[in-house]
């Protein structure tokens, strides 16, 4: 993987050539410049990692799981987004809560402004109360849903436009909430694939800045129906197609800051299409929070101020 480039100076522009180099007359594809910005991050220690319930497919009790080697691991999610240069705000863990290391469910924040999270199962529903509590301490202005929603989980800001997820754990009258909070476009995509039961395991955000033009994501085609998967193909007809074998570690569940996309340290092919693009990956090892169901973009929400 590629070294850390800070977000003060991280800027790239690549250009490459067909095999027919030799050709001055060669088409030549050059990428746009990637440049990054100092983003904001909600994160939670895992001091009380475990699993202990099955809500998802990568559960399992009968799994032992190591809150040590949970929490170095978090570590070196939390020292590399410090050294990019990005601000990182904490959670405290509240014993018995052991998801909420995987802060981007807790909410989904926009310009300050704060849409609480409802979980879906009765194992994480006290959570939401704790996020909403802690922004409201952090003068952000909270609105409480009234539907069941899990936050930036499914909630995934490109650009102007909300996309949208439902299928396996946010009801869709959500997204209508989102709207009216909000006042932005918001997409409903289907999702169909319980192993990428979120959004944000199966779109990746690849240009974060709002208001961005022609904002471009990755994601696996078949995480969705036909219907979300004609929209994302007129909507993004330059995104990064992304392989099953590099899904089904979470290579997708990461975050970009327009340049610097930290992604799982296993998803090899991705990081050959980012790096192809433009963008500098660099992998993380989660592989012991992935026993929960979440990677790197699972245990960071956004805070967009």
């Amino acid at each position: 993987m590629s070294a850390l480039s800070t977000a003060g100076g991280g800027t790239s522009q690549t250009r490459t050539t067909s095999h027919d180099q030799a050709s001055e007359s060669s088409s030549v594809r050059v990428t746009p410049a990637r440049v990054a910005t100092v983003r904001s991050y909600l994160m939670c220690r895992p001091d009380y990692f475990t699993v202990s319930y099955r809500i998802n497919p990568w559960m399992d009790p009968a799994v032992p799981t190591d809150t040590g080697l949970a929490v170095r691991q978090w570590q070196s999610l939390y020292d590399t987004y410090r050294q990019l240069g990005h601000d990182v705000q904490l959670i405290d863990q509240i014993e018995g809560l052991p998801d909420m290391v995987y802060t981007a469910n807790g909410g989904f924040v926009i310009d300050n402004r704060v849409y609480g999270a409802s979980f879906a199962y009765p194992e994480r529903q006290p959570e939401g109360p704790a996020f909403m509590d802690w922004f409201r301490a952090h003068g952000f202005d909270v609105t409480e849903p009234q539907h069941v929603n899990e936050g930036e989980g499914d909630f995934l800001l490109v650009g102007n436009t909300v996309l949208a997820g439902t299928g396996f754990r946010t009801s869709t009258q959500s997204h209508d909430e989102v709207e009216r909070v909000f006042d932005r476009e918001v997409v409903t995509l289907s999702l169909v694939n319980p192993n990428f039961y979120h959004l944000d395991t199966a779109i990746a955000v690849l240009d974060p800045v709002t208001n961005t033009e022609n904002a471009n994501i990755a994601y696996l085609p078949s995480a969705f129906d036909s219907a979300s998967l004609a929209i994302l193909e007129s909507r993004y007809p330059d995104a990064i197609l992304v392989s099953e074998e590099d899904s089904t570690v979470l290579g997708l569940n990461s975050i970009s800051d327009g340049y610097n996309v930290v992604i799982s340290s296993r998803a090899k092919g991705f990081e050959a299409q980012l790096r192809e693009r433009g963008y500098n990956p660099i992998g993380v090892d989660l592989s012991e929070l992935l026993l929960g169901g979440g990677g790197v973009k699972c245990c960071t929400l956004e805070l967009r101020r």
